[in-house]
């Protein structure tokens, strides 16, 4: 079983805290060497806070992925962090959020779920199905070429909003990602090969995928 839930920081339980903040550091500072704060062997900064959501990917007991959000009217790191690597990084007003820190553990996933078990899509899945459950109109984000790919891949249809350049001199993409039901309905047939449910149950909030790897 794989369930997709979502927390807020003051709920977030140390011990699950401490495992999150692990694995983004192992993801975005000894993996990608992005250019981090990380803190006994832990990365997080001043965006995990009190107005942040957390989904976390959760099978055996263990995290396997997780992605965060915040409101766009909120500090976030498309307007603040990130905004010197775009034109202009303005977002519309509206009743939108953010996603940052996007991560699956690739070594976790294998073992508990298989090598070809598609985690990415599943949580992009439940991003969308988050989304639409607290009634948001869509989610802006911040990626690089290789993630930008993934989502493609995915089937799900981003829109490039604007192409900036890091301080690495990469490109950069600030996307839209829409949730209405075409799109959630789009994941939801590539996740329904893998998991013994409906696919009507693939677009509920929270999210506990029967995966095809379990025995019957």
């Amino acid at each position: 079983m794989l369930e997709i839930i979502d927390v807020n920081y003051a709920s977030l339980p140390e011990i699950t805290s401490e495992e999150l903040y692990t694995l983004r550091k192992e993801t975005f500072k000894d993996r990608l060497d992005w250019a981090v704060t990380c803190t006994n062997g832990m990365e997080f900064d001043e965006y995990d806070n009190v107005n942040t959501h957390y989904l976390l990917g959760i099978c055996d007991h263990q995290l396997v992925c997780s992605v965060r959000f915040i409101e766009t009217h909120l500090p976030n790191m498309i307007t603040h962090t990130f905004h010197t690597f775009f034109a202009d990084a303005t977002l519309p007003a509206g009743n939108y959020v953010e996603s940052s820190r996007f991560f699956v553990d690739k070594a976790r996933a294998k073992t508990l779920l298989g090598a070809q078990f598609p985690v990415s899509t599943v949580l992009f899945l439940a991003m969308v199905n988050y989304a639409r459950q607290q009634g948001y109109d869509g989610i802006y984000t911040i990626c690089s070429k290789p993630m930008w790919t993934i989502l493609k891949r995915s089937g799900w249809e981003i829109q490039v909003v604007q192409v900036g350049t890091s301080e690495k001199d990469k490109p950069v993409y600030l996307l839209f990602l829409p949730v209405d039901e075409r799109n959630q309905c789009i994941l939801a047939e590539r996740v329904q090969a893998w998991s013994r449910d409906e696919h009507s149950t693939l677009n509920h909030w929270p999210m506990a995928l029967k995966i095809m790897t379990e025995q019957a």
